[in-house]
């Protein structure tokens, strides 16, 4: 059986796996970068005379398809599993939550999701650890 713990927030997710009496980690990072700029730029504005222009609405949908892609590969990370835990301090967890409710099959799959705040490698998987009762 395996059983998968994700720790996530906006810049990575660490998915903790616990197969056969082994702990496989691995982190995904996300390339969400909140504040994008060409190189050189100076501000976050552009300027036409007298004037200031601000890219807010593509900035938001750069934020918003670069979240969208970081979550979809987590989600194809989660096809193998046999029960699914989330927790996280952010609002990228109820994000994945909804992709995941999209997927039927990963769906039924998804035991529980948790707030939880900042934590060490060795913290996340004991908290999985403990989730899943495993000694």
């Amino acid at each position: 059986m395996r059983q998968v713990g994700i720790w996530i927030d906006q810049k990575e997710a660490h998915i903790i796996t616990f197969s056969e009496g082994s702990v496989y980690s691995k982190t995904i990072y996300s390339d969400v970068d909140t504040r994008i700029r060409d190189e050189g730029e100076k501000k976050q504005f552009g300027r036409f005379g007298s004037q200031y222009l601000v890219d807010e609405k593509g900035v938001n949908n750069r934020i918003q398809e670069y979240t969208q892609r970081y979550l979809l590969s987590i989600l194809k990370e989660l096809k193998n599993a046999d029960e699914i835990m989330l927790f996280g301090p952010a609002q990228t967890k109820g994000k994945l939550e909804k992709i995941i409710l999209k997927d039927r099959e990963v769906a039924l799959k998804l035991k529980e999701v948790k707030v939880s705040k900042k934590m060490t490698h060795n913290q996340k998987i004991a908290y999985v650890k403990d989730f899943y009762k495993i000694i």
